[in-house]
């Protein structure tokens, strides 16, 4: 059996995924332009333009995030915007504003802030780098972005 077989399909091109363990702790900025998977504590900024961030179940971040995908199994506290998708797991918990163009949060997950669903994040880079709340709505017949607030508790 080949090693592509069992290579799981979530990873980046290379293959790799850059782990940083539950037994760490970085307080500052995280950048990067590979995949990465956290299951210590970061307090700071976590930017991976164009990568997936997946924190892990025993993982604490204090941070705002910026990346293509963020999955949450573990705890977030700080602003999330992610250009194609954000997920929380059941057992994860965001305290935060959430900006992307997809969102999941399944039953049982945790989430406290805001939400605002940005269908240009993908096709304008330039607006990503600037903060939500000064892009301006595009001419193109859309409405004003959907903000939901939601708490839920977790079981």
């Amino acid at each position: 059996m080949s090693t592509d077989a069992m290579r799981p399909l979530s990873t980046s091109p290379s293959g790799s995924t850059a782990r940083l363990g539950a037994s760490l702790h970085v307080k500052g900025e995280i950048s990067g332009n590979e995949d990465l998977h956290i299951d210590g504590s970061v307090e700071g900024l976590v930017q991976l333009e164009d990568r997936k961030l997946t924190v892990g179940s025993s993982a604490k971040l204090t941070a705002d995030v910026v990346a293509r995908e963020v999955v949450v199994y573990g705890s977030v506290k700080g602003n999330l915007r992610a250009r194609d998708r954000i997920e929380i797991k059941k057992d994860g918990s965001v305290v935060g504003d959430l900006t992307t163009a997809r969102i999941m949060i399944e039953d049982g997950a945790y989430f406290k802030g805001s939400i605002e669903i940005d269908r240009t994040g993908a096709a304008s880079e330039t607006d990503f780098d600037k903060p939500a709340y000064s892009r301006s709505v595009s001419a193109s017949g859309s409405t004003a972005p959907a903000h939901a607030s939601s708490t839920k508790s977790p079981n």
